[in-house]
């Protein structure tokens, strides 16, 4: 058994819905610790319900911000299929990307629904679109849906466009101190906290659902999940999945889902 690289574990369930101020029912915190299972996080008070995506994203770097390792799961995409770089002439280099992405698709602006930007009243996002048929080598192997296939069920592609700027944000305040996986290496520095992409269909099922909605059980089953393979030392092989000769490179500018072998 290895030493677990983690005290903390952050399970978040996140949702791509209104504007970044908006109290969102299906953005879902979930917490736990090598010796507690996952509890639910609620917002700060305020006279908002629920979690926002702005709000979310300042609790993030409070929390983050000292020096107790966490591993931190959210489920949308972190980046976008190789396809999309090459179509676009971009260099393949993930912070260039978000700089890029955001300067197209500000989502994290006042008063901006990600369907604003796709239907041109905001952004530049008809110079930065994708298509639905391509897909990131990790989504292939899983069987997730495209980042491009909008309004679809089960779909990742709004909380994708709205959360990549917040990953933006979150680098640009918390810098070197967060390791984004697999973007920073794919292995991760010791007492470093980690930020990376989960598919909460991949272990849901695993998990009694004890009267959690369809939102809560993925952000406690990721939260859970992350805490288990941590503790009974999995984590490494899933931090180095199999690839073909080629696909580690492509993956590091593509992104990966933490799980998927």
């Amino acid at each position: 058994m290895t030493t677990p690289i983690s005290h903390r574990y952050f399970g978040i369930d996140y949702s791509g819905a209104q504007t970044p101020s908006s109290s969102l029912k299906g953005l879902r915190v979930y917490e736990a610790s090598r010796e507690s299972l996952p509890v639910e996080v609620e917002p700060p008070p305020s006279p908002r319900k629920y979690w926002t995506r702005s709000g979310l994203a300042e609790w993030l770097v409070m929390r983050l911000s000292g020096d107790e390792p966490t591993l931190v799961g959210i489920d949308h995409s972190f980046s976008f299929p190789l396809r999309y770089f090459e179509t676009h002439h971009l260099e393949p280099d993930w912070p260039s990307f978000l700089d890029d992405f955001h300067e197209h698709w500000p989502t994290d602006g006042m008063h901006t629904y990600v369907d604003f930007i796709r239907h041109g009243m905001k952004g530049k996002g008809d110079a930065r679109s994708g298509n639905p048929r391509w897909r990131r080598i990790a989504e292939e192997r899983c069987g997730a849906k495209s980042v491009f296939h909008f309004d679809v069920p089960g779909s990742v592609a709004k909380s994708t466009h709205a959360g990549l700027p917040w990953l933006r944000y979150l680098r640009n305040q918390l810098g070197d101190t967060i390791h984004f996986w697999p973007f920073d290496g794919w292995d991760i520095p010791v007492g470093r906290s980690v930020i990376a992409e989960v598919y909460p269909s991949l272990c849901s099922k695993n998990y009694p659902r004890n009267g959690r909605t369809p939102d809560q059980h993925d952000a406690f089953s990721a939260c859970a999940w992350l805490r288990q393979i941590d503790l009974d030392s999995s984590l490494t092989t899933f931090l180095n999945p199999a690839m073909l000769p080629g696909e580690y490179q492509v993956a590091q500018v593509e992104g990966w889902i933490l799980g998927v072998m």
